[in-house]
């Protein structure tokens, strides 16, 4: 199926202009285009990895797209596409880059039918980038939420699979890699918010896939003396970091304990942070599996004749939290020498 869209207008900015205090164009340029796909309306961690993202020069965002979440909601926060996009808005006017992203907003809701498209300003971004002829720098759609956009886009035009790499947060555990965590449902949640997406993505599509499957996605616990610590301290960002997961704690009546997932900043690992010869992400390991096919319950269903993809197993806690930490240090204290 293909659809003719109108050209979606975007701006785009390397970032070194902000960051010229501690990252010189001399040293670092961006080897890489990325589309960010998040619910930033839910889980505060889509915002962390935002931050992350924005703070890291060797990926060029291209897009930023703010999708729904689940029916069942986040703690009753609204669900829909368009709240998404006023809490991305919200950090970078905080972090005063505003005007050098453009915010589009994904579909409000999950596929009713997948043949049928959910357009929308972010399926029109996705497949106008993936479809230039003017660069040959690999291109990555980093999504932390569910498929709906990127599963649209193909829909749309098929072309667009082998012109990119889709990095998902997302999917329950594989069976003889790990366990489900205790008293969890079967159905992980990225999956649910869009069943039909990711039968689209990995039952129809030869779309490259890295996946970080809930098992992975988890071991991306920071402490709340860390948040305190590292975060919360780092200027007008960092306490609104921080203050995001504090809301969550009250939510819950504090009965989520000391420690929080941060399970989107995986997406900044693999993309941002590959290694520099041979450019891969180099630090963290994955088994090369074929796709399984999703059923109509969201749970897998072995299909040998699947496409390999990429699932990550352990990822490189180190790297992913210090850099974050240090990025955020960095530039709290360039906004403090431009005030």
């Amino acid at each position: 199926m293909k659809i003719i869209l109108p050209a979606v207008i975007f701006l785009t900015s390397f970032l070194f202009a902000q960051q010229k205090d501690f990252f010189s164009e001399e040293f670092l340029q961006p080897r890489m285009r990325v589309i960010v796909i998040n619910d930033f309306g839910g889980d505060p961690d889509g915002l962390f990895q935002l931050v992350h993202q924005v703070l890291s020069p060797s990926a060029e965002i291209r897009a930023i797209i703010g999708s729904h979440i689940c029916n069942a909601g986040f703690f009753g926060v609204p669900e829909n596409a368009g709240y998404a996009c006023k809490k991305a808005n919200e950090v970078i006017e905080i972090m005063e880059l505003k005007g050098k992203f453009s915010v589009l907003k994904g579909s409000d809701l999950p596929l009713e039918d997948e043949e049928k498209p959910r357009i929308s300003e972010g399926t029109e971004a996705i497949i106008n980038e993936a479809m230039r002829q003017d660069t040959d720098i690999p291109l990555y759609v980093v999504c932390g939420s569910g498929l709906t956009d990127i599963a649209s886009a193909y829909i749309i035009n098929p072309e667009i699979a082998q012109k990119l790499t889709l990095v998902w947060i997302g999917g329950p555990e594989y069976s003889g890699i790990a366990f489900p965590p205790p008293g969890c449902t079967s159905l992980e949640y990225n999956t649910s918010i869009d069943i039909k997406a990711a039968r689209v993505i990995f039952n129809k599509s030869d779309m490259p896939v890295w996946q970080v499957p809930r098992n992975s996605y988890r071991q991306i616990l920071v402490s709340y003396a860390e948040l305190l610590k590292n975060v919360k301290c780092q200027g007008k960002i960092g306490k609104y970091l921080a203050t995001s997961i504090e809301e969550v704690l009250k939510m819950a009546n504090s009965s989520l304990g000391e420690t929080y997932i941060l399970g989107d900043n995986p997406l900044v690992l693999l993309s941002a942070l590959q290694s520099c010869y041979n450019p891969d992400p180099s630090s963290s390991s994955y088994s090369l599996l074929p796709a399984p096919k999703f059923n109509e319950q969201g749970l897998y269903e072995f299909h040998p004749d699947g496409r390999n993809i990429r699932v990550y197993n352990n990822l490189d806690m180190r790297l992913l939290v210090e850099d974050f930490y240090t990025k955020l240090e960095l530039f709290n204290k360039k906004e403090k020498k431009e005030q």
